[in-house]
């Protein structure tokens, strides 16, 4: 027997007017990404396919972000949704016995949410079935309309409802899988709804009744998933809605997260067994945690892989990595390049960037380090400055392994200090400190270790 494939298409072509912006909807963040991000996921486990993107308002803006993911079409004139969905007719006819409608402004709808769709379709003797979802407030959603077998005849808008209407408890979702060939014959036959003579999906519905086939509904479980992004105050329900749903996997996982109110994880972010996340911390982008780490709280990490039993206190984190055992904080700041080698600390009000901390090494507070290298065990006193910039272009230093670097030192780069060389408190460094010796004054002359009144060597 052939397998059935299933063609999947979303829809995101409106204007999206009630969110007071020229920004394309489905290209507003949620959780760390677009709207329209969620659907293709969604759909992206129900079939090989390519899905087919029915774009726009700002097409050119949402094809671009969307990239090679989909395949689009345009909706160049808003006619309504039947009339979006048959611009997706041409590029799918025959390619499928089903075909999955979702909206790019749905991003909590689940894939097993959609996969029970798909499943009832299959076993459907007629063209239609629908996700629906039992609520006593509409929230604008068209109600089901059955007859005394329990087939979905007519979906009423909620704007259109009877005084008898008003009582139905059971609301149009807004997804749908289709017979295909049922649905490429209808849905240029759909009659236009006045006033603007404009084609809707939901019509369907009632053609399909009148010719006596059964259209079938299955419920949500989770009747937040049918919450469609229509205003910004929706966006931020959805946000809340998605952090408490993610927040919840990871704890399952073996995270442990002190306050899942003020925990924000967004959707790239991995997180390993018996870390444990403080109040107030935000994981962004494509973060990596290890196990047993302690972040939080007050702590912002955003792209960043971060080892095995590290620590991050109240400290802000971006395209950094941080080794086994590294710690950092309170209100230090790893910016793009910054590594903390393993077991190596960085303490308050400290700033890397674009430079590596070696392997034990520690800089304790008041600091700041850019594009340098520093070796194993160093200490770098407080106030430290590798001063990288001559005003065109950016220069390196080396710090090699075992140095010891007095406090308010400044390096002027490019520069190195040697394996076990040290520098004296306020030193100006704007020559190389062989290994071993000590260099201090401004500007800092290496010193004769023999030599009590500190000729220059």
């Amino acid at each position: 027997m052939r397998a059935i494939k299933v063609a999947a298409v979303i829809l995101a072509a409106g204007q999206g007017t009630r969110m007071k912006s020229r920004y394309p909807k489905p290209l507003y963040a949620l959780a760390g990404k677009p709207l329209v991000d969620h659907a293709l996921e969604a759909v992206r486990q129900l079939s090989n396919l390519k899905p087919v993107l029915v774009v726009g308002h700002g097409a050119d803006q949402v094809r671009a972000a969307v990239g090679d993911r989909a395949i689009f079409v345009e909706q160049r004139q808003q006619k309504g949704t039947g009339h979006a969905l048959l611009q997706a007719r041409k590029p799918l006819m025959g390619l499928a016995s089903l075909v999955l409608v979702t909206y790019a402004d749905m991003p909590l709808l689940t894939a097993e949410t959609l996969r029970s769709l798909v499943e009832r379709q299959k076993n459907n003797d007629g063209p239609i079935s629908l996700l629906s979802a039992r609520s006593e407030t509409p929230r604008g959603f068209g109600r089901l309309v059955r007859d005394s077998k329990g087939s979905v005849v007519r979906i009423v808008e909620d704007s259109l409802v009877t005084a008898e209407e008003e009582s139905i408890t059971e609301l149009n979702v807004g997804a749908y899988c289709f017979g295909a060939g049922w649905l490429w014959e209808h849905v240029d036959q759909i009659p236009p709804s006045p006033p603007k003579k404009e084609y809707y999906l939901t019509d369907l519905i009632g053609m399909a009744a009148g010719e006596g086939a059964r259209v079938e509904a299955v419920a949500i479980a989770d009747p937040q998933e049918a919450l469609g992004i229509n205003t910004r105050a929706h966006l931020a329900e959805a946000e809340a809605a998605l952090r408490r749903r993610t927040n919840e996997r990871w704890m399952i996982e073996g995270v442990t997260i002190v306050d899942p109110a003020t925990t924000y994880i967004e959707q790239g972010v991995t997180i390993g067994a018996d870390t444990e996340i403080m109040p107030n911390t935000h994981l962004r982008g494509k973060t990596a945690i290890g196990q047993g780490c302690h972040i939080g709280p007050n702590t912002i990490v955003v792209d960043c892989q971060i080892g095995n039993k590290c620590r991050v206190l109240a400290s802000v984190l971006e395209q950094a990595v941080m080794e086994d055992g590294s710690d950092i904080g309170p209100f230090g700041h790893l910016r793009e390049g910054a590594r903390l080698c393993e077991g190596s600390h960085m303490g308050n009000f400290g700033e890397v960037k674009n430079a590596t901390l070696g392997p034990g090494a520690k800089m304790g507070h008041f600091g700041y380090l850019g594009d340098a290298e520093v070796g194993a065990r160093t200490n770098i006193g407080a106030g430290t400055i590798t001063c990288n910039y001559d005003g065109k272009r950016k220069h390196k230093t080396f710090i090699e392994e075992g140095a010891f670097i007095g406090s308010d030192t400044m390096l002027v780069a490019p520069v190195r200090v040697g394996k076990g060389a040290k520098t004296g408190a306020g030193a100006v460094v704007t020559r190389d400190v062989p290994d071993g010796k000590v260099a201090a004054g401004v500007p800092a002359r290496v010193l004769n270790r023999d030599d009590s009144d500190g000729d220059e060597d």
